[in-house]
């Protein structure tokens, strides 16, 4: 990840949380996302066999480079124009034809907002508990839409809906749809992939932005909603608070007594505990399951960390070797985790796997024991048999044998 660019000692740092994930049905995440103060991106690869990848990398990277510390709308369109380029010269470098990545990005410089944007990753503003899409989409579904052709309804479950209709590594020519606002110490950005907005509708995401306070904790719940609703295409979120310019805010001069600072630093430090003790119990209240070492392995918590703070740890290592799991399955726990509610839901999802693992054990046994059984029989009756049909049997059983052995972002 680039370093974060400077920032004038008079603007606050905002608050910010962000997530990416595979989903359930990819083999690969091809998203890639940018957080480095003032800048915020998200990109979605596409191309295939692992294109995508490269090309949403290259266009995070490369304007993460340009070193924008500025809401100029001007300056972030260039910076795009120029991960276009790069993105062009990759593909033909690379012999990768058909490479290519959306992006949208924002600058955040006090109260005004900067925002590029090329294919269909979103960008959403709450302002007072109601939250509007900043973006259009450039695809085909928003085109049919806004032609009438096509309700929004109907454009989630379209056969080409992912078809976008703008991208970056198309076009020599392309341009970003640029957008400059004021924005409001409170509001709340979130930047997404459509990993997010196809599986979850909007006000289901503004209910999450509105009860969630902590930005980090609102992107985490995003996307293990959107899993939970199928996990369909790979899901990365950025939820940025807005804190506004320091400069703007009132500053009061208050004399306080020692007894009056005391009381302030008892009461912050009791709030903080609270605060302290109600995240480490909800993270304790949580499991999942990976795998290490081969075996599947239960963690209580949730595979964050606060602070350089571990907010899980190892509960067991189980009994059950990923060699033995449905090949989906053993894939998923290898290359990242499997959520649950509970200890007890992850033993139970342990004791799951141990069932089918003893069936399938079974299963085989029987086979085993049915072709033994046949072979038995089928010798019984080659003895008991004439000479001629002993002969004319073992020809036909050769043949036999050797007819069995020759025989998308």
């Amino acid at each position: 990840m680039p370093s974060r660019p400077r920032v004038n000692s008079n603007r606050r740092q905002n608050s910010f949380g962000s997530r990416t994930d595979i989903g359930c049905v990819r083999e690969h995440n091809e998203d890639s996302l940018i957080v480095a103060p003032p800048l915020y991106a998200v990109a979605d690869g596409m191309g295939g066999h692992a294109a995508g990848e490269v090309a949403s990398e290259i266009a995070v990277r490369t304007l993460a480079d340009m070193g924008l510390t500025s809401a100029d709308t001007m300056d972030l369109a260039n910076a795009v124009i120029e991960a276009n380029h790069a993105v062009i010269t990759a593909a033909r470098k690379k012999g990768r034809a058909g490479m290519g990545t959306t992006l949208t990005a924002a600058v955040i410089e006090g109260e005004r907002l900067a925002i590029a944007q090329v294919g269909d990753s979103r960008a959403y503003l709450l302002h007072q508990g109601v939250m509007q899409q900043l973006t259009r989409d450039h695809s085909l579904m928003a085109d049919m839409i806004e032609a009438g052709q096509i309700t929004e309804e109907e454009a989630r479950v379209h056969p080409k809906r992912s078809v976008i209709t703008r991208a970056l590594g198309s076009d020599p020519g392309m341009q970003p749809d640029l957008y400059e606002l004021n924005v409001a110490a409170g509001d709340r950005l979130l930047l997404c992939s459509d990993g997010l907005s196809t599986m979850l509708e909007d006000d289901q995401i503004e209910n999450i932005l509105i009860r969630t306070r902590d930005p980090q904790r609102a992107a985490s719940i995003l996307v293990n909603e959107a899993i939970a609703a199928g996990g369909h295409d790979n899901i990365t979120v950025i939820v940025l608070d807005i804190e506004g310019n320091a400069e703007r805010e009132t500053r009061k001069t208050v004399r306080k007594s020692r007894w009056g600072a005391v009381l302030v630093a008892l009461l912050v430090a009791a709030v903080v505990a609270a605060i302290g003790y109600g995240a480490y119990t909800y993270t304790q209240s949580t499991a999942y399951l990976t795998a290490e070492n081969g075996k599947v392995v239960i963690y209580q918590g949730v595979p964050d960390s606060v602070l350089g703070i571990e907010l899980s740890h190892l509960n067991r290592v189980t009994d059950v070797s990923t060699s033995q799991l449905q090949p989906g399955i053993a894939k998923r726990l290898e290359e990242g985790i499997i959520r649950v509610d509970s200890l007890e839901a992850a033993e139970a999802l342990v004791e799951e796997y141990q069932e089918e693992i003893a069936e399938e054990a079974k299963s085989d046994s029987s086979a085993s024991a049915d072709s033994s059984a046949s072979g038995n029989a089928s010798g019984s009756a080659g003895t008991s048999g004439s000479g001629n049909s002993a002969n004319a049997a073992g020809p036909s059983a050769t043949d036999s044998t050797a007819n069995a052995s020759g025989g998308t972002t």
